[in-house]
């Protein structure tokens, strides 16, 4: 687990999760955790994974037969209680630029084997900055 610059300066940063993601394939590969402990996503997941991911140019860290893809789910005030799922990175980032403090978690999925991990999670809304502007003021 490794924070990023992205946040407040409250504390609130974002958290990438792909280190543990990699382990875990790793233990799978060596043994030491079987495929069905880790390939064991939703159905629901997986659904909004076949219709909205979007694809991460990386094949599955554990089966290696396709593309891994990235949902995004979106949780606040005002929002449903299981969250929302943004079609678009359009929508996404209004999502992101709400009035109301908003916590985005991105979950990469497999939809051959089922395998998912959460990616990161990073807060948005209440005056956040999205992640399309800090990279272009950065690129600055």
């Amino acid at each position: 687990m490794s924070t990023t610059g992205r946040g407040t300066g409250l504390g609130e940063a974002s958290v990438e999760y792909r280190l543990l993601r990699d382990s875990i394939a790793k233990a799978v590969r060596l043994g030491k955790v079987a495929q069905e402990d880790v390939c064991d996503a939703h159905p629901e997941l997986v659904r909004a994974a076949t219709n909205l991911g979007r694809k991460t140019g990386d094949l599955c860290p554990v089966c290696g037969q396709r593309e891994t893809v990235e949902v995004t789910y979106v949780f606040g005030a005002k929002l449903p209680p299981g969250g929302t799922c943004p079609s678009t990175k359009a929508e996404l980032n209004k999502l992101l630029r709400r009035e109301e403090p908003v916590q985005a978690y991105s979950v990469e999925v497999c939809t051959d084997c089922r395998f998912h991990h959460l990616l990161r999670r990073y807060p948005g809304g209440a005056g956040q900055q999205t992640a399309a502007k800090k990279s272009t003021r950065s690129a600055r």
